[in-house]
């Protein structure tokens, strides 16, 4: 058997490997250098049991520790808004009357004319109001005066 432990390992380090590229979550990637030791330590014919506690050991210490750092090497990005969600919060001139119960009214932003509906039913918007997109629905603007 122990012939054979640097095999083991390497096998370890390959599963390591396919399993990280498969979830791309930063667990099995801790994996990989403590196989690579321990299949180190194999070639050097150091005991099996010895390999196994400097694999667990160096598993563990890298799945606390160095996800915490990678992390913090790597924060988050701020969220951009593009396309769609950037028209949020942006303000559009009333083209057409709105009217929330036929299910009309319009509006520029942007250029271009959008569909749109009064965030609150009882809200009227008449031509030349100034108002604020706060939602999009489908491909209507749910907007509040501003």
């Amino acid at each position: 058997m122990p012939q054979f432990m640097p095999y083991i390992w390497a096998a370890v380090f390959i599963a390591a490997i396919v399993i990280e590229s498969q979830t791309m979550g930063l667990v099995a990637i801790w994996f990989m250098p403590s196989a690579l030791i321990a299949m180190i330590l194999a070639m050097l014919n150091v005991p099996l049991w010895i390999q196994g506690v400097v694999f667990v050991l160096l598993s563990v210490l890298l799945l606390i520790f160095g996800r915490k750092l990678f992390k913090s090497l790597f924060p988050k990005t701020k969220y951009t808004p593009t396309n769609i969600d950037a028209l949020i919060g942006k303000e559009a001139v009333i083209t057409e009357e709105v009217n929330n119960l036929e299910g009309r009214g319009a509006a520029k932003l942007n250029g271009q004319i959008w569909s749109v509906r009064a965030e609150n039913e009882d809200e009227a918007m008449v031509p030349g109001d100034v108002v604020i997109v706060k939602e999009i629905r489908g491909v209507k603007l749910i907007c509040r005066k501003k």
